[in-house]
């Protein structure tokens, strides 16, 4: 008994320290008892809170801070907002955000993924219609414009590029000088060889965007011009990671070698040879099983022809079956632009693609 008058002796000395309960009171509300044990815990883990947010471990949010950057090993990243991470996220099939997450912690795995995954597995995509819309959402904006200043002379008097036109990247090397450098092509520098690749496919693409830019206003806004501006849109986009795998040293070396030789031939202009090597890089001479290709203790028939050398690399996955598509694209024209005898070309009476 003296034990329970001591412990309710106790809480009513309690409820006067923290000025709860009045003593012409003879009780009191439980939410002015938490909401007076929240403050002091605040006041009393004040530091040690403000110091978690100081290293990034607080929470935080990216909506307050939209526009922000973030260093990441020495890299500056522009912070995206909450809903475009969200967006993005969602377009991966990934949660917004995990048990615990901060904002600026989903953004950072969403940056992850990004950067280990570029390419995102949504089915069936018709790239082709997405590059027409591109086209015609140019056109559109380039009515717009005229509606909106009639004068699209500058000062100088140079006229505008156009909506018409395609995006042409001038810094590839002139053709002669690609002959030139290709006297030392697959003689074991490989620099030389990822620059000569490199420059050869950017002077196809530039070549073929000036002569589309090149066509009457009237052939550019035709179905059949605006399909040859979505097609060229296209293969740039195919390209750009193979563009980027050049740059940054980082292709394999079996398909270094199938583009070294590829090169090589078109340098020579003899394209049906290059043709074959394409066909050899992309669909390979591997056999292909279909079903169960180990079945028992003994091994079937050929079966050790079917290792990673001879693999189609057409099929290992979505970004390179793009850019070896693209690569295809730029043979073709290759043909075109520097044409050669007929023995050497490949379909040599077939119509002349629309440009």
């Amino acid at each position: 008994m003296d034990f329970l008058k001591a412990e309710m002796e106790r809480k009513r000395k309690m409820l006067q320290d923290k000025d709860i309960m009045p003593s012409s009171k003879k009780y009191f509300r439980r939410g002015d008892l938490v909401a007076k044990e929240k403050e002091e815990y605040i006041k009393k883990h004040a530091n040690s809170f403000a110091v978690k947010l100081s290293d990034g471990q607080g929470p935080s949010r990216i909506a307050d801070n939209e526009g922000g950057v973030l260093e990441e090993d020495g890299v500056t990243v522009a912070v995206l907002p909450r809903k475009e991470v969200i967006r993005r996220l969602r377009d991966r099939n990934e949660p917004i955000i995990l048990y615990g997450e901060s904002d600026i912690e989903a953004f950072r795995r969403l940056r992850k993924l990004e950067i280990s995954e570029p390419e995102i597995n949504r089915g069936l995509r018709n790239d082709f219609q997405e590059a027409m819309e591109r086209v015609d959402e140019a056109y559109l904006n380039d009515i717009l414009a005229t509606k909106k200043d009639e004068d699209d002379q500058s000062d100088d008097g140079s006229s505008k590029p156009k909506a018409g036109d395609v995006k042409v990247i001038a810094d590839a090397i002139s053709y002669e000088e690609i002959l030139e450098l290709s006297k030392d092509l697959g003689k074991g520098n490989g620099d030389l060889d990822l620059k000569i690749i490199s420059q050869l496919l950017r002077l196809l693409l530039q070549i073929w965007g000036q002569k589309l830019n090149s066509r009457p206003e009237a052939e550019k806004r035709s179905v059949k011009g605006k399909r040859a501006s979505a097609t060229y849109g296209q293969t740039q986009q195919y390209l750009k990671p193979l563009f980027k795998k050049l740059r940054n040293k980082s292709i394999q070396d079996d398909i270094l070698d199938s583009l070294t030789i590829i090169v090589g031939h078109l340098l020579d202009r003899n394209y049906v040879i290059a043709n074959d090597a394409y066909l050899q890089m992309a669909i390979g001479n591997a056999p292909w099983p279909i079903g169960v290709t180990m079945v028992g203790i003994h091994a079937r028939t050929g079966r050790e022809k079917i290792f990673s050398k001879h693999v189609a690399h057409v099929l290992n996955d979505e970004t390179q079956r793009k850019y070896i598509q693209g690569l295809k694209r730029l043979m073709t024209k290759c043909q075109y632009f520097f044409p050669t005898d007929p023995s050497r070309c490949v379909e040599y009476g077939a119509t002349e693609l629309e440009f």
